[in-house]
């Protein structure tokens, strides 16, 4: 069974960097043609793509984050992380971690989230 699972603060200073990190589970990130990327809700906002990894460890960034935005990964722990720099509180929202299938298209395994604050 697939889980992801998002790890990290939920309360970040402005101007901080902000650390995630999620732990996947029953597949590996190095698995063809899946594609691991972050997602965030701010409140009363719909949902913003970030950025993401293929299999093979190219990264993709949203436009809109410039290069606020970083994402790794540890193949042997068989997680990736999101690093997003001088936060600001337009940076508070539930961060996800999804999987997405490039065979089949879209999104396919969520994880449960974690919200982040960003306030002194």
């Amino acid at each position: 069974q697939v889980q992801l699972q998002e790890s990290g603060p939920g309360l970040v200073p402005p101007s901080q960097t902000l650390a995630l990190t999620c732990t996947v589970s029953g597949v590996s990130i190095t698995t063809t043609n899946y594609y691991w990327s972050w997602i965030r809700q701010a409140p009363g906002k719909g949902l913003e793509w970030l950025g993401g990894l293929s299999y093979s460890g190219t990264e993709y960034y949203s436009p809109s984050l410039k290069s606020r935005a970083s994402i790794s990964r540890d193949t042997a722990k068989n997680q990736f992380s999101l690093f997003l720099s001088s936060v600001t509180p337009e940076d508070t929202a539930r961060y996800y971690c999804v999987r997405g299938d490039g065979s089949a298209g879209g999104d396919d395994y969520w994880g449960q989230g974690t919200q982040v604050t960003v306030s002194s």
